[in-house]
Parts: C-alpha cells; structure tokens; sequence
C-alpha cells in the first residue's frame, strides 16, 4: 500500500461522505479513477436507487478509464439489486487495477466482487485506509454483521450530567451550534426514537431541520408502553402520520391504541418481560423495514433500557458548561444503575467543540459481537 493509494483512497471517502445521510439502506461508496497519476473520472452513490459510485466514475472518465486504476471505498457489487451490478462495468471499462477501502459484508456480495475482479485478471488491492471507511459506514456494518440497526444513544447534559433541571426544565441546557449539530446526527438517522415522558414534556417534532428541506424523512419513534401519545402531538402532525411510530406493551389500553390508529400512526406492539417496551423487538420491527441507523435521543429510562439490553453501539453527548445538581434533577441515563466493575464501557473519545459546549462520542467497547 503506498501513500499514493491512500491519498486517493482518502479523496474517494470525501466524495462518499457528500451523501451522508442520504443512501440508507445503502452504505456510503466514492470511486476515483486514476490515469498516469491524474484524476480523470469521480463518482458518489447519491441515494438508493440512483447509480453506484463506480459506474458514475467509470461514466466521467469514459475512454481515459482503460488501463486506469480504480479506488472505491467498499467492494464492488456482484447482485442485481436496485440497480445493476458494478463489477461487469468495471470490466468492461478495462480498469487495469482496483484498490478497495473496504470488503462488504453483505451476504450478496462478500469477497465475490473481489473474486471475480481477479478471475478477470484485473489487479485487486484490498484493505486501503479500511478503519476510516469502516468507521463511514459503521451502521451499515452493524446492519450486516448483527442484523439490526446501529444505534446510538444521543443527550445533552450539564457538566454534572443532568438532563433537566430539578423541574424537569430541559430547554435549552445548551446552546445554539450543538442544537444545530444535533440535527445533522438526525439527519443521518432512519428513526429518531424518544421516550413518552420526554413527548409528554417537551412535545418533540423528531424531525430533521438543517435550513433546506431534508428529503428523507426517519421514523418518529416513541417508547411508550402504554399508549399515552396525544393524537395531537407535534411528532404525529408534522410530517407523514405512518411515519410516527408508537411502540406499545400488552398493558396498553385498546381505546388509545384505536385512537392513535385512528389518526393514521404505526402502533407497534413491542412486549417486554416486565410490562414494558422491548427495545430489541422495537429493533427488529425497524430493522424489517431497512432501517440501518437509529438515533436515541432519550430520556434517562429510554437509554437505560437500550443500555441493560446491550444494544448501543454508540454514545453521542453535548456537554454545556453549566452545573445543576439536586438529588431530583434528571441524569443522562436512568434505570437501577450499575455496579462500577459492571460499567459500560467506551473507546476514545472524539471531540467536537460547539460554540460554548463540546459534543463527545464515543463506540461502546464490545468484547464479542451484539
């Protein structure tokens, strides 16, 4: 692997990460073709259903592709999917050489691509900056390897870790640039999922707002075992009444379940052992819908039943420069607790400064897969 690889490898993953957001239930691709030295063709998956990376490069650089070398950022397709598989292309194209980011792990496709580039006797380098293109496209990655959506736990907190004051008061803890920033991980989410209390509080849209309409529109998701959603809520009038979503236990009353029904909303019945929401069964209804990114936003009790159940993958938390404390006030994560040596613990932090607060994130350290 040379540092030439990379540099261009590293331009393919810039142009991937123009579509952040946009290509679920596809992952992220970018493809650069390279001829003596010089860029002559690039292309990005813009959305599911629209051309793959490859295709588009190999389209820009038309004749200048043969005897060139191709960088993608995840292994060609072999399948027949939405649109028509790369590989064929990359072959007809005459591409001399192909270095690859990353395999892809779908079942479809996992090694084939490679495969068949080298049985058309087409040099195949693998492995090429694989941790940063793996980290684009974590959701996706777990989507695969776990079959369910990645999903990250989301909050803002005061530096002693409140949520809410001593009233319940959470508007705002921070400021302006992380409220906005916040909008940008929903705009990377397929659903935006809140507990009933937080609804009850603070009456949340669930939606994304980054100035121009977005045009994807995720699942609006409340935990609430026992139907207690207003039909009225903003997260049920702004936007498509089917795209809000109710996850409910067997304890909720039939007369709230018809009248949420009523109102065009997805009732999901996601029973736990105790009587409440099941988030793995609400995982797996999401997952049977492509869904590959799920953004939790909280409150405590939500993230905790994400937490005891295993199932973050990620922890995303704006801390503002303001204390609270009170034995009453609100923490980020709720639920029974846990015994230090019980901890759930964390990889390194990435830091982001915010105007007056930082965003911290964080992968969960898993020593077997979940």
């Amino acid at each position: 692997m040379s540092e030439r690889d990379r540099a261009f490898m590293r331009r393919a993953l810039d142009l991937a990460g123009r579509a952040r957001g946009l290509t679920s239930p596809n992952p992220m691709v970018g493809a650069v073709v390279v001829g003596d030295d010089e860029i002559v063709g690039e292309g990005f998956h813009r959305a599911a259903g629209q051309p793959h990376a490859e295709p588009e490069a190999l389209a820009a650089a038309g004749a200048r592709a043969r005897g060139a070398t191709l960088y993608v950022t995840l292994e060609p397709c072999v399948h027949q999917g939405r649109t028509p598989p790369c590989v064929p292309a990359i072959v007809a194209a005459g591409v001399r050489r192909v270095v690859v980011g990353l395999g892809d792990p779908n079942p479809r496709v996992a090694g084939r691509g490679l495969a068949e580039l080298r049985a058309a006797r087409i040099e195949v380098v693998a492995g090429v900056l694989e941790e940063e293109a793996a980290r684009q496209n974590r959701a996706f990655l777990v989507a695969m390897h776990a079959g369910r959506p990645h999903v990250t736990l989301k909050g803002a907190i005061t530096l002693d870790g409140r949520i809410a004051d001593v009233e319940g008061v959470s508007q705002w803890i921070t400021g302006e640039a992380a409220r906005a920033y916040a909008h940008r991980l929903r705009s990377e989410s397929d659903a935006i999922v809140a507990g009933i209390e937080t609804v009850l509080k603070d009456d949340p849209r669930l939606d994304v707002r980054l100035g121009a309409p977005w045009p994807r529109e995720p699942y609006r998701v409340v935990v609430d075992s026992l139907a207690r959603t207003p039909v009225n809520a903003q997260l049920v009038t702004i936007g498509t009444a089917a795209r809000a979503v109710v996850a409910v236990s067997d304890r909720a009353p039939r007369e709230r379940v018809d009248a949420l029904t009523a109102r065009g909303v997805t009732v999901v019945p996601c029973p736990g052992a105790d009587g409440r929401v099941d988030p793995g069964r609400l995982l797996g209804w999401l997952a049977e819908r492509e869904v590959r990114a799920v953004l939790v936003e909280g409150g405590g009790e939500v993230h905790a039943s994400f937490l005891d159940a295993g199932l973050v993958d990620r922890v995303a938390v704006f801390v503002a420069p303001m204390l609270l404390g009170g034995r009453a006030a609100t923490s980020l994560v709720g639920g029974a607790g846990r015994r230090l040596k019980e901890s759930v613990r964390l990889g390194p932090f990435e830091v982001t400064p915010l105007g007056a607060d930082v965003l911290l994130e964080a992968d969960v350290a898993r020593t077997t897969g979940g």
